[in-house]
């Protein structure tokens, strides 16, 4: 077992950098670096019997600025408020529509195999980002930990295909792959996004802080009727 915590931090900076290194040379969409990272890491914590409340005590600096970097995301949406002003009505709207349409298939598709409803509740949020789902979880009575698995579970699949479905269906103006990668995929779409044009992220960007409101104001009154649909 790794004795020094300090380890921790270095170990995930240096796996990251070689998983970027390795996506950008072979640009496959499987070979997203957040998973790269994440699956390396797993199983260094397991060769070397570390446990991860050790790993994470040394790392938990790369936590704490996961919020800041989220607020980052907001440049270059406030780089293309002129646009937003002027289509504030539509873009709200499918922010709306997007935010129904994720919450009842998550929720839905586990009801009708069988999920427990606390279960389905902990899925029902699994398209904004990830506090904001872990507060919609514990509200509606689902498990914050599942829901925050989900969130990556979703936004890694976002991040790595959601640009090539993008091509297959011809959904051509960075404007709308932005929004549907933020409104489905919350912020590892949008760094995608970010990464792919500066326009889509920054639509994107909309999308996953409008997503992430409605979501929490509607999810404790959409979720009774979900249940009462599906159960």
């Amino acid at each position: 077992m790794l004795e020094h915590i300090w380890w921790s931090l270095p170990l995930t900076i240096v796996v990251f950098y070689l998983a970027r290194k390795l996506s950008t040379t072979f640009k496959l969409p499987i070979l997203n670096p957040l998973l790269i990272t994440i699956t390396v890491l797993i199983a260094l914590l397991v060769i070397t019997n570390t446990s991860y409340e050790h790993y994470f005590a040394g790392s938990k600096i790369l936590n704490d600025l996961l919020q800041p970097a989220v607020v980052a995301l907001a440049f270059p949406l406030y780089e293309q408020m002129h646009q937003i002003r002027a289509q504030w009505k539509s873009l709200l709207s499918i922010c709306f529509a997007g935010s129904l349409v994720a919450m009842f298939s998550g929720a839905a598709i586990a009801l009708w195999l069988g999920a427990t409803p606390d279960i389905a509740g902990s899925i029902l949020p699994k398209s904004v980002t990830t506090p904001i789902a872990m507060a919609v979880a514990d509200s509606v009575g689902g498990i914050p930990a599942i829901s925050a698995a989900c969130v990556l579970f979703v936004g890694i699949l976002g991040a790595m295909f959601g640009h090539s479905l993008f091509d297959v269906l011809r959904v051509r103006t960075h404007a709308s792959r932005g929004l549907a990668m933020g409104t489905a995929s919350h912020a590892l779409g949008t760094a995608r996004c970010a990464e792919v044009n500066y326009i889509e992220g920054a639509y994107s960007s909309l999308a996953l802080m409008t997503c992430g409101v409605i979501t929490s104001l509607i999810a404790p009154f959409i979720f009774p009727v979900i249940l009462h649909l599906f159960s």
